[in-house]
């Protein structure tokens, strides 16, 4: 058993609050084989960043990344019908207050928009996406952003996360982390970030909403 406090929460979206996997896995695979690159090895790290910063990690020499980002986001938003919620998650969310929760997320916001509609889940006031930030994670700067749209400083918010660069990114802003392993073809990748709670699903938490924050129990 363990239990944590703050004053908000924010999550990752993609294998956190939702599974579009799949759809990742169609589009990137097709992308990295066009471009030469490995997507058995690359696909690990590829994972949780935007579309622009992967395309200029693994295609250093694009004329144009930003149009070739574009390209890969576009062919996304017509890949939705089989990204759906991670397990409890909808229920979890309904029970925030709209005020103390946000999503800070590496997709675009129109791509962001359409998986959380696609998978039935709310979309936040105060959603920070890709075009936001001028850097995306493991920069601490979504998760800075989205606290202070929260009206709270980071240390005082717990984040769900389910890849290294969006822990990375949670923790040098000074939050606390909740690990969400809730994919099981992931779950090793996951377990190596030790130390902290970890879930595969929402079900296992037990949420008390009061005045003075919002108190976890798992």
């Amino acid at each position: 058993m363990g239990a944590m406090t703050a004053a908000a929460f924010m999550f990752d979206m993609d294998g956190t609050l939702l599974d579009s996997q799949r759809s990742f896995d169609r589009i990137w695979g097709r992308w990295a084989r066009r471009n030469g690159v490995d997507y058995a090895t690359a696909a690990a790290s590829m994972r949780g960043g935007r579309a622009l910063d992967i395309v200029r990690r693994f295609q250093p020499f694009c004329p144009d990344p930003q149009r070739e980002a574009r390209r890969v986001e576009e062919e996304e938003l017509t890949d939705l019908d089989d990204t759906t919620a991670i397990a409890g998650a909808r229920e979890f969310l309904a029970k925030l207050p709209d005020a103390r929760w946000t999503i800070v997320t590496s997709a675009i916001r129109e791509l962001a928009h359409a998986r959380l509609g696609a998978a039935g889940l709310p979309i936040p006031d105060t959603l920070i996406a890709a075009e936001d930030v001028a850097e995306g994670k493991p920069s601490p700067t979504g998760y800075r952003l989205a606290a202070h749209r929260l009206g709270c400083e980071p240390r005082d918010c717990i984040v769900f996360e389910d890849t290294l660069s969006g822990v990375e990114a949670a923790e040098a802003a000074g939050a606390r982390v909740v690990i969400v392993a809730a994919e099981p073809s992931r779950a090793s990748e996951t377990l190596s970030l030790s130390g902290r709670p970890r879930i595969m699903s929402y079900d296992e938490l037990t949420l008390s909403v009061g005045g003075d924050g919002l108190s976890l129990r798992w």
